[in-house]
Formats: C-alpha cells, structure tokens, sequence
C-alpha cells in the first residue's frame, strides 16, 4: 500500500533482496543474479489430474499445457487457462502465465512458488532470480514453477492508470495540509479517479481478484501440471494465498511452507497498526546500526536520531525536496523510501546513503528507493503491481467503519511508533472501490491437510513474527520456524539452519521440530 493508508496490508513483500551501487547513485537490481542454466531440454507434459473434479470444471482441469523455451535459456512457458468465477465456470475465461524450471536432476514433482504481494510477480521471480526464490537442492530436484496470479502481470491483468497519472497517484504532494479534511477530500478523490481506472481498463474482472479465485487457479495448475498433491513454498502474502488453499483442498496438499506469515484472521485496520509497529522497530534496529558504524548522518542516542530522522521528515512535509528529473520528494514518498530499505538488512547502507543526501537536500537515492518498491524505472513502470495489490486487498479486506476501533488504532500506532505515524494514517483507499469485499477475516485451521511449516524472522518488519507464532498455532498441523534476526522473510536468507530444516521439508518430508529456533 501507499504510505498514507492505513488498513491495507504493504505491497512488496519478499522481493526486495537487495540494491547495488551504480556508479555515484543506486539502481535497483534484479533480486539477485541470474543463474547460469543449461541449454534448453524437451518440454516435459504430464497427464493432468482429473480425479474428482466435477463435470463443469472438466474442460479446464483436462487441458493439455503446451510448453514453449523462453528467456532465458532453461526455462519454459505456458498459459493455462482458468474460469474468471468458479462459481459459474461458463460466464468467461482469464489465461494464467507459466514458466518452469525444470529439475537439473531426477525430478520428484512440481514446486510452486509464490514471491507474495498481494501483486508480485511469480514468473519474473522464477525467470529472473531462480536461485534467490529457491536453494540449489530444490532446483536440483524439482520442476520450480512460477506463476502470475489473476489479475497480475502477465495473466489477465488489472490495468488503470498510464504511467503519468500513475506518476501523479503515487508522488504528488497533496496541496491541502496533512490532517484537514481538505486534505482528506484530496486523497479520496484522488483514489476514487484511481479506482474508476481499474474499473473501466481491466476487462469487467475486478469482481473476482480475490485469494480465494487464486487458490482455485493455484490448484488447477497442480492439476494441469500432473501433480496429485501441490508442494509449495509462499512468501509474505503467499502465505495467505497458501493457507487458503491448504484449507480449500486439505486433501490436495503436499509439503507446503510459509515464509513470513500474513495472519488471516488480523483486520485490516490490525494488519497496519502491527506493521507500523514492526517498521519502527526495523526502523530503531537501523538507526542503532547506523550510529554504530562511525559513518551516519545522525548523532547521540537511537532516540536523538529517530527524533532528527522526524524532523527531516516534517521538513521535507512543508517544504518537498526537488529531484533532478523535476519530481518533488514530500513525507510520503520519502517514508516510502525508507520502508523499502528495511525489508532487507542489505539495504541498509543505501539507507544510510538516501537519508545522508535527503538531510543535504537531495533525494536522488531516496528517489531510486521509493521507485524500486513501486516497480518504477525511467521509462515507465515495470508491472501492475499497484493496482494488482489494490485489487486483492480491496476485495480480501472488509472495510471497516468503526470510529473508536479507528481512533484506538491510530493511538496504538502513534504511541508504539511515533516516528511513522504522522504518514501512516489516512482515508482508506478500498472505501471508493467498485465493487463491495467478498473476503472474510478468520482463523484457517486446514483440518486434514498434514504438516504445514511456518517460518516466522522476529523483527521482519513487514510481517511481525507474531503472525508468524499466530498461524502455526491456528493450523491443525502447524510447525514452527523462527530465524532470529533482520529483515523480511527467513528461508534462503543466510541462516543454514532454516535453509535445512526447509529443504529437508521439501525434498525428504522431515517435519522440522515445532519451535526450532535458529540463532
């Protein structure tokens, strides 16, 4: 979500391993370096698994995939195609885009993957960054597929805004003062337009962007793929999207585990109050690092630094800071910066780098930092993510109206993270949506779908861990991982024994020991 919304969960999830120097500025990288693969081998189809599935869904349950080479060498592509509303598979079709890894060895199934969101692309993830999505074990023994979920990328997608109104969306500065009602009239209008866009560019499928269409999509693809289980691992939203499928298809479910837990049954107005209070503490965990190395911009005490951090904050509020490509820098779009440096500890140099220059007037690098996290480069925007992430939240998340439990949360907010609160609250976007939410908020017990493993990092900023501890214990069969430790997600992280206890999930269904805590 943007900054100033409260009750929506945040957009960029598990993709945001890194960022590399480029010259004097930063650019964004890729996630992390391309494997070196293969040439290509002969698509392998395997007969689709029918078994079960009632008469009306047939025809989408017995397509036969034909697979495709891609870029790069050793992948391959598909589309599958998927009912828009499985509750009446005759009212239209969406196409749903595939590529594959397939195994560097003997192969023992299919591995779906999911990078999170709601929004992410799984194809650029599996295409682009194999090696950071999944350990070397796994691409040695499965066929690693990715997959764009309804709605996003390359499946049928949501479209609104081209790239100068989306320009405007995300990086103007609101001309009323932060607060008033005129300036609460101003973002809301602002979305409304926004919200008419998805309405009018995106095909009449607004309606059916929901995580629970994507679990049905995802167990077709189980199903097409010749796969009578579905073996999967799904970062930060993913987890919710593999939670929903675990307790639609409990008998369908293979080895599925949950990297940086979204608890289902947190509100929406919960989710934003929990992950301000995770960003602040990431946020001090920085500042300590920072005033540590000998080289910050800040000085004294964490506290000294948060409360100078604010003030740069509130001055850039009144008075935005001029990039060289004209765009002007307000509160918002700096705090924006900031959030998606702390969702890898990697990235806290470039932190240090933004923050340094943004104190001297300059918002070059903070620029490059809040365009990385909205999929923004020169020439345009690189995915739909935005408006896919607006899509699902809007329809997952119901609005919520409640005047006290507002105020409680906005004061649970600024008492537990002062620094974000003044650009955390605002009007919520989902209040101008089209279309009313069908998504409930509720615990998921899976009941019959086996062992799930959850792997929860303690201060990951954007999926506290407490999520974490709350979804393994709501699961029938839950099985607890913590990673001790920085940043977002906790598998393929560094940590040997997350990595093992994983992998040997994955690849020999050995339950890790529930609650094993890796230092």
């Amino acid at each position: 979500m943007k900054t100033r919304h409260t009750p929506r969960l945040r957009r960029a999830a598990a993709l945001v391993a890194g960022l590399v120097a480029a010259s004097v500025a930063l650019s964004g990288c890729l996630y992390a370096a391309i494997p070196e693969s293969g040439p290509s081998r002969p698509s392998a189809t395997q007969p689709p698994d029918t078994d079960g599935v009632a008469a009306d869904l047939l025809p989408f349950y017995s397509q036969t995939l034909e697979w495709s080479s891609c870029e790069p060498v050793g992948f391959d592509c598909t589309l599958v195609t998927a009912p828009l509303d499985w509750e009446n598979p005759d009212a239209g079709e969406i196409e749903l885009s595939v590529v594959r890894h397939q195994a560097e060895g003997t192969p023992i199934g299919s591995l779906l993957t999911n990078p999170g969101g709601p929004g992410a692309s799984g194809v650029e993830l599996i295409r682009d960054s194999l090696d950071f999505a999944v350990g070397t074990e796994l691409i040695e023994k499965y066929d690693v597929i990715g997959f764009d979920p309804r709605g996003v990328g390359e499946s049928t997608a949501v479209q609104c805004f081209d790239a100068p109104r989306m320009d405007a969306y995300l990086y103007d500065v609101p001309k009323a003062p932060r607060g008033s009602a005129e300036w609460e009239a101003e973002l809301l209008q602002n979305d409304e337009e926004f919200a008419q866009a998805c309405d009018e560019n995106s095909g009449g499928i607004l309606p059916h962007i929901t995580t629970i269409n994507a679990a049905r999509d995802m167990d077709l693809i189980r199903a097409v793929l010749g796969d009578t289980q579905l073996n999967y691992i799904g970062y930060s939203y993913g987890t919710f999207l593999g939670a929903t499928y675990a307790q639609l298809y409990p008998e369908k479910a293979g080895r599925l585990v949950l990297d940086g837990a979204v608890d289902p049954a947190v509100s929406g107005m919960d989710v934003g109050a929990t992950q301000a209070l995770g960003f602040e503490s990431a946020l001090r965990a920085y500042m300590q690092s920072c005033l540590d190395s000998g080289d910050c911009p800040f000085n004294g005490s964490v506290d000294d630094a948060m409360a100078d951090l604010g003030a740069l904050l509130a001055s850039s509020d009144r008075t935005p800071l001029k990039n060289g490509d004209g765009r002007l820098m307000g509160a918002d779009s700096l705090m924006t910066a900031i959030v998606a440096a702390l969702y890898s500890e990697a990235n806290w140099t470039y932190l240090t780098q933004a923050l340094d220059e943004a104190l001297q007037g300059d918002p070059t690098t903070a620029f490059v930092l809040a365009d990385f996290y909205n999929s923004r480069d020169g020439n345009g925007y690189l995915d739909n993510s935005t408006e896919a992430f607006t899509a699902y939240n809007c329809m997952d998340y119901p609005v919520e109206s409640d005047p006290e439990v507002e105020a409680a949360t906005l004061e649970k907010i600024q008492e537990g993270a002062p620094t974000i609160a003044p650009y955390w609250s605002g009007p919520d976007s989902c209040a101008v949506w089209p279309y009313p939410p069908t998504g409930t908020r509720g615990e998921i017990r899976a009941e019959g779908a086996g062992p799930i493993v959850v792997v929860g990092t303690t201060n990951d900023p954007a999926t506290p861990y407490e999520w974490s501890e709350s979804l393994a214990a709501q699961l029938e069969d839950g099985v607890l991982v913590t990673r001790v430790g920085e940043g977002h997600t906790g598998y393929n992280k560094g940590n040997a024994c997350v990595d093992d206890a994983v992998e040997a999930f994955l690849l020999d269904d050995v339950v890790p020991e529930d609650g094993l805590r890796c230092e």
